[in-house]
């Protein structure tokens, strides 16, 4: 006998099954939509930012052999050997200024301490082409030292800065504070109890600084020598002040001095590689080291009258040289030039150089935003690997993406006009190319803040967000924003000052007149005028104190 169950019983179940088993399809059918558009608009991005390094990698497949010919004989091998001395100096000079600096004003008290803690970062405010010409200007035949010398009846012959030895000091007083700011995070890290431990097994304070401190803060200060190295690769405005030929000024002087395009991509191209490989030795050698360290502690080492003193002195010599002095000279020299400089020429300068930033910092923190948002809803190898490639610009040096940017576009251009669209070039001579190559250059600038506070923002967070509303606007509005907030204003404040302060992408890529502040410095420059550069370089240098303060801000809330 067969019982038959009641059936409105059966009924019920069977339709709430189905309605469950229909809800549940339609759901997993939007998430799964709903991750490829996210997972296609990364990869869409991650493909922007590459198209300028793989239009210049495709360079090679168009030999220009009469200009090789020349650039092979008379050009890449001072470049190769400027380039081989500078990333030397640099490495060896801001490594161990930036390390020493960063051990003692962490470790031990002196008289200024607690001031130079912070000031030692001051010169991150100045672009290493502003530290370039007034080093130039304050130490050449008729500047104020020998003039001040022979006022004095001193006759000191004083060797010429004018060569790669000069620009290497410069560059490594420019870029010290990248390793000073990690090798310090680093340093207070650790604290004294592990310091106090090594002296306890009988190692003197020498001794435990090479033994166990430096050991545990170097994956640190690789990672600051490596930003000092990519800073130094990238740089143009110093190295022409100093009338160094370096990658940099090969390209430009390709491009506009030969008037080959072709052989530009192909010089950056070999740009691109040497890049790579110091990008390659540094994830090496950090996967090869540890980078754990323990909690630190506030508690700072005393230290002999004489050695304070020293100390004081030490921190006092690098502040002066690489902030004091050069901040004054350039107050100096603009008030001395400022009704000869100053004209209506200055308001477009000031306007361009905000408006291309504005655009430019509005548009990557958009974009850092939406990369942000999908790393952190899609955590897995492949996002991980397209959020990697979208901030490869910042490795890439801004005479390479200015080359890179510019082919397609002038393409695009060509190809208009063969159609009929147009009769002449639009977009080549416009702001597009600007953009878009700082764009690329600067994506990470504004990333690393946004997905820094994003992380911020814990799971129980994000489901309440979801019980409070349906609406993923609101959502966002009364959630997500002001988590983010403090991360946003951050990425747009750094983002803003490194496009005020860019110079070869803005030199290389604007149409004729269309000048900025950076600009006007290398044109005074490229004449000698270093009084007449002071104006724009002070306006640079007080907004490039932004970052610096936000930057000192972190640092004080990590030590």
């Amino acid at each position: 006998m067969i019982t038959t169950p009641d059936a409105s019983v059966s009924q019920s179940d069977i339709v709430d099954g189905d309605m469950s088993d229909g809800h549940s399809a339609v759901n997993q059918d939007h998430t799964l939509r709903k991750r490829i558009l996210s997972k296609s608009v990364l990869g869409l991005i991650s493909l922007f930012m590459l198209v300028p390094i793989l239009i210049v990698l495709l360079s090679w497949t168009q030999p220009v052999a009469d200009i090789w010919t020349h650039m092979r004989e008379y050009v890449l091998p001072q470049v190769l050997k400027n380039t081989a001395i500078l990333l030397m100096m640099v490495t060896v000079i801001s490594g161990t200024v930036g390390t020493a600096l960063a051990w003692v004003t962490s470790m031990y008290r002196f008289p200024g301490q607690r001031f130079f803690s912070w000031a030692l970062m001051l010169p991150l405010a100045i672009p290493a082409y502003v530290l370039a010409f007034v080093t130039v200007g304050i130490v050449d035949f008729s500047g104020p030292l020998q003039t001040a010398l022979r006022d004095l009846g001193i006759s000191m012959a004083i060797p010429s800065v004018r060569n790669v030895w000069g620009a290497g000091l410069v560059l490594s007083l420019a870029f010290y504070p990248y390793v000073y700011l990690l090798a310090r995070q680093a340093f207070l890290s650790q604290g004294r109890r592990a310091i106090e431990a090594g002296q306890m097994l009988g190692l003197s304070r020498r001794r435990v600084f090479f033994r166990l401190a430096l050991p545990q803060a170097l994956p640190w200060i690789i990672g600051g020598l490596l930003l000092a190295s990519m800073e130094t690769l990238a740089d143009f405005g110093a190295v022409s002040v100093f009338n160094v030929d370096t990658f940099t000024t090969a390209i430009y002087k390709a491009w506009f001095g030969f008037f080959s395009l072709t052989t530009a991509a192909q010089l950056a191209a070999l740009l691109i590689g040497v890049v790579f490989v110091v990008v390659l030795f540094e994830q090496y050698w950090q996967a090869k080291r540890g980078t754990a360290v323990t909690q630190g502690s506030s508690h700072r080492f005393e230290a002999s009258k004489p050695a304070k003193w020293g100390m004081a002195l030490l921190c006092t010599l690098v502040f002066a040289l690489a902030f004091l002095i050069p901040f004054l000279q350039l107050i100096y020299w603009t008030a001395a030039n400022f009704r000869q400089d100053f004209d209506a020429r200055y308001i477009d300068f000031v306007t361009n150089s905000l408006m291309i930033a504005s655009m430019t910092t509005m548009f990557i923190a958009f974009l850092a935003i939406v990369i942000a948002w999908i790393k952190r809803q899609y955590p897995d190898k492949t996002t991980k690997l397209m959020t990697t490639l979208a901030n490869l610009g910042y490795v890439v040096p801004g005479t390479v993406l200015a080359v890179g940017i510019f082919i397609p576009i002038a393409w695009l251009d060509n190809q208009m006009i063969a159609f009929g669209i147009t009769s002449q070039q639009i977009l080549s001579g416009s702001v597009i190319v600007m953009l878009l190559a700082l764009s690329t250059r600067f994506m990470t600038v504004s990333f690393q803040p946004v997905d820094r506070q994003l992380q911020r923002l814990t799971v129980n967070q994000e489901a309440a967000a979801k019980l409070l509303s349906d609406s993923a606007y609101q959502r966002w509005r009364q959630v997500m924003l002001p988590v983010l907030s403090p991360g946003v204003l951050t990425a747009l404040l750094m983002g803003f000052v490194e496009v005020m302060k860019e110079m070869p992408i803005t030199l290389m890529t604007r149409r004729q007149g269309w000048d900025t502040l950076a600009v006007r410095v290398f044109e005074m420059t490229s004449e000698g005028m270093w009084g007449r550069a002071a104006l724009p370089s002070l306006l640079i240098v007080l907004v490039g104190l932004l970052p610096v303060w936000i930057l000192l801000r972190q640092s004080d809330k990590q030590g």
